[in-house]
């Protein structure tokens, strides 16, 4: 029985967010995606920017049917998928990291913030300079809240809804991402408006 699973709004965002990509990866050579759920889009990334070596990554009961889409996909860019989790002890960070691996010089993630705790997301970005080459990129996805304010009716529903299921989880504030990033020595390039009041926003190192 296949243990692949399906996310409709993969479907939708691909192509939007394909078009930021094609913009910031043009000059780089591997990126790490960080939470990649269904696989849709390391499948479709790796397809349409082959000049990457994308490695999707995720924890590891998310990771069979990750694996087992890139394997239908059989594309030369997408390796086997990573064990990697936000984790908070013995120290905060993203592990369990290989013993021997090259760093990436991008690192993507797409609707994961508002899904893991503050403690986790804060983990998370503490991990990035283990796995982050000098110069490298950071790219996310996902709905964001500024100044405290939600961007849309919309996206307060959904917060409603996020907490409702998980109280740790919910709509993070731009501005608090900021400075999680910024104490890795990652300065906001772009935040791109994207479809449906979600955003991408980009850091650079």
């Amino acid at each position: 029985m296949s243990q692949q699973r399906w996310s409709e709004a993969c479907e939708r965002n691909r192509d939007p967010i394909l078009a930021v990509l094609r913009r910031y990866l043009q000059d780089r050579h591997r990126v790490l995606e960080i939470g990649s759920g269904t696989g849709q889009h390391a499948a479709y990334f790796a397809e349409h920017l082959p000049h990457l070596l994308w490695r999707a990554s995720d924890h590891p009961e998310y990771l069979p049917g990750v694996a087992e889409r890139l394997a239908e996909a059989a594309l030369p860019n997408a390796p086997a998928p990573w064990p990697l989790q936000a984790e908070l002890a013995p120290v905060p960070g993203l592990a369990p990291l290989p013993d021997a691996f090259e760093r990436f010089d991008a690192v993507f993630s797409a609707n994961t913030l508002h899904i893991m705790s503050w403690a986790h997301v804060q983990a998370l970005f503490a991990g990035l300079p283990a796995v982050m080459a000098e110069g490298a990129l950071l790219l996310v996805y996902g709905p964001f809240n500024y100044s405290g304010t939600y961007s849309s009716d919309s996206n307060r529903q959904f917060d409603a809804w996020l907490k409702a299921r998980d109280p740790d989880s919910g709509i993070r504030d731009a501005e608090a991402v900021d400075a999680l990033a910024a104490a890795q020595g990652l300065v906001l390039v772009e935040d791109v408006a994207m479809p449906a009041n979600n955003r991408l926003r980009i850091w650079g190192r």
